[in-house]
């Protein structure tokens, strides 16, 4: 039995279908973590001949990652296909990007096949963070770096809250702590991971422009305890008298937690095979000059 802030990834899928034509003009939030992350990449000296970006929506990133890299082969993630048709649209002659719909829990790419994944806010919407970052251990080569940007627990505290006064149901989804996914990083043999978080406010004239943008990113609550229905015409509006702006505010101003992150690949731990038999890859037993 699903616990209540259980995503479904198909429900997941369907979402982000539906908003695919939307996305852009609504995920302004989205945009400028984007921008944020891709310049943490200015620290980095990496050379990656394969860059997977997860979650790649509508493309930017993708586009963006494929003329910082420009001989590297970059593919295009997602879960919805619809954004990826859009994503298409981000595509220049010269400087093309891949597109594969996949789902983040079970990749379709062989171990040690890429150099560098990036993920820009698709880990909030995965049901089992651990698995995740599995299969992203298991994609990237040895030397290679997962860097990453996801939603922390103070996102939406006010819409949270403002259910809270109403009724009983997951209005918003559970978003994981810092510290719980450096935790993560280094069950799944992920290595020095780093984390660190960014508040952000973004202020809204009213209730209803949170709302609407929410619904055109396709950002609405999936969560499995989830309230069934259409939202009465009262529960909205006690909702709006909940969460609006104090007498002294001329906007309604609601709280993003950004938590970024990095780690790097270290070597595959062996596989052992039936019988208690160990079987290590010659390439493993060889010295690399560097």
């Amino acid at each position: 039995m699903p616990d209540e802030f259980y995503l479904a990834p198909a429900n997941v899928r369907r979402s982000f279908d539906k908003a695919a034509k939307t996305y852009d003009d609504a995920a302004i939030v989205q945009a400028e973590i984007r921008t944020r992350l891709l310049e943490r990449l200015d620290l980095v000296k990496l050379q990656p001949k394969v860059v997977l970006d997860l979650g790649a929506g509508t493309g930017h990133a993708s586009k963006a990652l494929k003329q910082r890299y420009k001989t590297a082969d970059v593919v295009a993630v997602d879960l919805a296909a619809g954004m990826l048709v859009e994503a298409d649209r981000r595509q220049s002659w010269f400087k093309r990007f891949h597109r594969i719909a996949a789902d983040a829990h079970r990749l379709p790419f062989k171990d040690a096949s890429a150099q560098l994944v990036f993920s820009n806010l698709m880990l909030e919407w995965c049901h089992d963070p651990d698995a995740v970052f599995q299969e992203i251990r298991r994609v990237l080569q040895p030397g290679g770096l997962l860097t990453f940007a996801t939603l922390g627990p103070d996102t939406l505290r006010e819409l949270r809250e403002g259910w809270r006064k109403i009724d009983s149901y997951q209005h918003v989804h559970r978003f994981i702590d810092m510290h719980d996914l450096g935790d993560a990083l280094v069950r799944a043999g992920l290595a020095e991971p780093v984390m660190d978080t960014e508040r952000l406010t973004v202020t809204y004239p009213h209730l209803d422009a949170l709302l609407a943008e929410l619904a055109a990113s396709g950002s609405t609550n999936l969560a499995h305890g989830r309230a069934r229905g259409l939202t009465s015409k009262a529960r909205l509006e006690s909702l709006r008298q909940s969460v609006r702006p104090g007498s002294e505010q001329a906007a309604l101003s609601i709280s993003v937690e950004v938590v970024y992150g990095h780690a790097w690949a270290t070597e595959l731990r062996p596989r052992r095979q039936a019988g208690g038999e160990v079987r290590i890859p010659v390439t493993s037993l060889t010295r690399t000059k560097r």
